[in-house]
């Protein structure tokens, strides 16, 4: 994939992604106990990705956690119904000193390197917004938080589903949410769960998988000949053997991703009437 040239990139509306704010003084235990990733790591000014799964260790919704301040922290959620995610949310508050609301912050995608923010540092404020570096080997680029909606670009917003599909960020449907669990998903690639800390759903069905030595499949990046879809099986023209989870299109090129078996031999797979071939993964820490 060519570059997205940084002379003219302007911002441009995220339609598909929301933010949601956890406020309070019990908002870091709250996320702490809630969230798959190490909270408790997360000094004010950084962001991190994380994940909220299900008891069976489903991943519900797959987030970048940011601490604003000490008792304020903000998810920016690419595909989950924001709805749902704080009604969820609110469930688990009881008595805790913690208030979990839809933000009045809308997200938008610039091709180009943020002018302060750098690796896991998230830069701004209130009043001028916010950035976040999601540079990956391949593509600079960041996401702006601020109220004021950016300017649509459908173009511009399906580069930016594909850069997600390149760097291994599966994009859920609704379909697939409450589907995979987190090594289904990659997702230690992003660093985006733990095993070392304390309980929070599903964590007892993460840990197991990882001590024991359990995770039989992974996500892999494909190129597609014709249009498939999420759902869609995978197969090497004998035996069906993975799951589409995420599509993307990258002017004519079809990207996906798909939940595959570790062990597997076939360099050309089935999906339907499409073949695929599949692509080196970029990194998505590589900044």
């Amino acid at each position: 994939m060519p570059h997205r040239s940084a002379s003219n990139a302007s911002p441009f509306a995220l339609p598909d992604h929301a933010v949601i704010e956890l406020i309070g003084p019990d908002a870091e235990a709250f996320c702490h106990a809630q969230f798959a990733s190490d909270v408790k790591s997360l000094a004010p000014g950084q962001w991190q990705w994380s994940a909220w799964l299900t008891p069976k260790g489903r991943v519900i919704a797959l987030f970048a956690l940011c601490r604003i301040s000490a008792d304020r922290l903000v998810l920016v959620l690419p595909d989950a119904p924001v709805g749902e995610v704080v009604t969820g949310l609110q469930r688990f508050v009881f008595r805790k000193k913690v208030q979990v609301r839809l933000s009045s912050l809308q997200v938008s995608g610039v091709f180009a390197q943020a002018a302060a923010a750098a690796g896991d540092r998230l830069a701004g404020d209130d009043e001028t917004g916010f950035e976040l570096d999601r540079s990956d080997a391949g593509q600079p680029r960041h996401w702006r938080l601020q109220t004021l909606p950016a300017a649509a670009d459908d173009n511009a917003a399906s580069c930016w589903r594909a850069c997600d599909l390149r760097c291994g960020l599966p994009r859920l449907d609704p379909a697939q949410r409450e589907q995979w669990t987190p090594q289904q998903l990659s997702l230690e690639r992003f660093a985006a769960y733990s095993v070392k800390k304390g309980c929070y759903p599903g964590q007892e069905i993460v840990a197991r998988t990882h001590f024991l030595g359990k995770a039989k499949r992974q996500l892999v990046l494909m190129e597609a000949t014709a249009g498939v879809s999420p759902g869609q099986r995978v197969g090497d023209g004998e035996r069906e053997v993975g799951d589409v989870v995420s599509v993307a299109s990258e002017g004519p090129t079809r990207l996906l991703l798909a939940v595959m078996p570790l062990e597997r031999n076939a360099s050309t797979w089935k999906i339907a009437d499409a073949n695929a071939q599949e692509l080196a993964l970029r990194d998505p820490l590589a900044r």
